[in-house]
């Protein structure tokens, strides 16, 4: 008898770990697949807050509320922070991961080649994942859209506004590769107009007050790139320009409507939306190694009216809008 008990006991245990060890993915009330998506955003500002929930419409849009879960995680802008949540994420099981901002793309990346990964508000993919040859798509299991308005056109904006300027700072986060190559081909942009550029960099938010004020010293107008970490300190960026009387020009609305002057800016909502549209391709059969990074439908001239009438600036054109 005692021997039948301990077979019995025994049997049930490995019943047990073998419903454990086959747990489905949930299913809705009509027994659908709930599809389980995660996100890794580098940071929570406007920018990116809004790409994340602009992703999030376009799926529900898409699928229906009851058919994905979604489990949002903010890095706090550390990149060792995106590695654990990245991991926690794939360890979860999820169908897909948005990487929101480069350092969660490189993380991302980096942790898993089964999963499929989309990226967001990045800048330049070759840059952000070290891929030469550039041809629009990143294949393996990763795509995603960028953030990138043109380059030469901002260039062109600081021109259109300062006409006199001779010398523009170039401020940004040295720990953002996609920053750096944004002020670079600014810069090369700028010297075919004959404008001299300097680059400050700043390696944290622990030093963007003595870098900003550097480049106000030397400067007539700043440029300040699509950063995530300058995009998180404008009140520090502002609090040292605006007395100065020094412009700045930004990469984005974002930082424009906190320490800058006018922008050529995309809308990160709609850019989430794309993204959104891209994960329910993939969710639904696509093949993501075939998906070529996508751009945001379209570009902005906006001004911050507060700030260009603190500084006595005059509009150049009525083609821009202010700053809402």
């Amino acid at each position: 008898m005692k021997k039948f008990f301990a077979i019995l006991l025994a049997l049930v245990m490995v019943l047990g770990l073998a419903a454990c060890g086959s747990q489905e993915a949930p299913a809705a009330d009509d027994g659908a697949k709930v599809y389980k998506i995660g996100a890794c955003q580098l940071i929570q500002h406007p920018a990116l807050d809004a790409a994340t929930q602009g992703f999030q419409d376009a799926i529900v849009e898409a699928l229906g509320a009851d058919a994905v879960e979604f489990d949002i995680q903010v890095a706090s802008g550390d990149f060792t922070t995106c590695s654990t949540v990245v991991n926690g994420l794939i360890s979860e099981g999820c169908d897909l991961i948005l990487a929101n901002a480069t350092a969660a793309l490189q993380a991302a990346a980096s942790a898993t080649s089964d999963i499929p990964v989309l990226g967001t508000s990045i800048t330049d993919y070759a840059t952000a994942l070290e891929i030469d040859n550039w041809t629009g798509t990143v294949g393996g299991n990763v795509s995603g859209t960028s953030d990138l308005a043109p380059l030469s056109e901002q260039a062109a904006m600081i021109k259109e506004w300062f006409p006199e300027a001779q010398n523009v700072g170039l401020v940004f986060c040295s720990a953002e590769p996609n920053s750096k190559y944004q002020v670079t081909v600014v810069a090369e942009e700028l010297a075919k107009m004959g404008i001299n550029t300097t680059e400050f960099a700043f390696t944290d938010s622990n030093d963007i007050s003595a870098v900003v004020t550097a480049a106000c010293a030397a400067s007539d107008v700043i440029y300040v790139p699509t950063d995530n970490t300058a995009a998180n300190n404008t009140e520090s960026i502002a609090n040292i320009v605006e007395p100065a009387g020094i412009p700045v020009i930004a990469g984005e609305e974002g930082i424009c409507s906190g320490c800058g002057v006018a922008t050529l800016s995309i809308s990160y909502y709609d850019l989430g939306v794309a993204t959104g549209k891209m994960a329910v391709k993939i969710l639904q059969g696509a093949d993501v190694s075939t998906m070529p990074v996508e751009f945001a439908p379209q570009v902005t001239k906006k001004y911050n009216a507060a700030m260009v009438e603190k500084l006595g600036i005059e509009i150049p054109s009525d083609e821009y809008v202010v700053i809402e």
